[in-house]
């Protein structure tokens, strides 16, 4: 990454810290919320959770500096909120726990917490607030560390689904390979042709998801006779990538067409698509023609390749 990259990629989280801050200071706003700093409403939430707490654990929970955690506590303390001692099996350590009058304080600010962020999510519509989940949990996930792999899950598309195919197509190729808008016709007529000419037995559109969010395409459509079918509108979004989602959809469009009565199956594709050319061969095509042709802006190679169904 050289300088500007990273400058411009600061600034990026910059804007998003001032907004989110920004929105924090809206949802804070209210008599009892003032009553508590951020940091003294973070530990009243730690202690509502449990009964007694080491004062390390606490600590190291919220990453607070001992001299700091201690007159965060001890101011607290003065206004009866929360209560410490000794631990019975060890006098050198600490515990706190939360006072009567600190969990109904602590219910108070739960319950504004509550409300506040309901009507923020009020302000917008079902898609928008899954796409703000959804983004809230790939931050906290990039953020924290976690290695879990995300869901992926291949599905019939939805309305708006073949749009986001076309676009997606366009997007992509441009920014990736300097293909101009020809490319992107080509793929919405694939389209078109697709939902004028759909033969449900025999053809059918794959979006892939991870977790919820679309990442991939792929299409088995008829060929040029009955017993051959074409394998069309394979995509992989750039932050999907390494996933497994392009094999999966392949490997799902190959199955559909060898369980759906085809014979074959064949597919249009050109040579500097390397990874795409790799996941063909792994599922057993073979390159049977070439051609040059200047296309969308570029002297291109394309290459039709062919996979034969043996007998059952």
């Amino acid at each position: 990454m050289n300088n500007v990259d990273l400058a411009e990629r600061v600034s990026t989280v910059r804007a998003f810290n001032r907004l989110y801050t920004g929105v924090i200071g809206v949802l804070d706003e209210g008599p009892a919320d003032a009553e508590y700093s951020l940091s003294e409403a973070r530990v009243l939430f730690e202690l509502s959770r449990r009964d007694r707490t080491p004062v390390p654990d606490l600590r190291k929970r919220l990453d607070l500096d001992p001299g700091y955690a201690s007159r965060l506590l001890g101011r607290l303390e003065s206004r009866g909120l929360v209560a410490r001692s000794r631990c019975a099996d060890d006098g050198r350590r600490q515990v706190v726990e939360l006072t009567e009058h600190g969990r109904a304080a602590f219910r108070i600010l739960d319950q504004r917490s509550v409300s506040n962020i309901s009507s923020l999510l009020g302000r917008f519509d079902e898609d928008q607030q899954q796409r703000l989940l959804r983004a809230m949990a790939t931050i906290t996930d990039v953020v924290a560390g976690r290695e879990e792999r995300p869901t992926l899950v291949l599905r019939p598309p939805r309305p708006g689904d073949l749009g986001w195919v076309v676009q997606r197509h366009g997007d992509i190729y441009a920014r990736e390979y300097g293909w101009d808008a020809g490319f992107e016709a080509m793929v919405a007529k694939i389209v078109a042709d697709y939902v004028e000419q759909h033969d449900p037995r025999r053809e059918a559109v794959w979006i892939a998801e991870l977790d919820g969010e679309r990442v991939g395409s792929i299409a088995c459509v008829r060929g040029s006779d009955e017993q051959t079918a074409k394998l069309r509108l394979l995509l992989v979004e750039p932050t999907a990538r390494g996933y497994g989602v392009g094999r999966r959809l392949v490997t799902e469009c190959v199955e559909f067409a060898r369980s759906h009565g085809y014979t074959a199956m064949e597919l249009l594709t050109v040579d500097l698509l390397a990874a795409a050319r790799k996941l063909y061969q792994d599922a057993g095509f073979q390159l049977i023609d070439q051609n040059p042709s200047d296309d969308f802006g570029h002297r291109l190679v394309w290459q039709t390749w062919r996979l034969e169904f043996p007998p059952c």
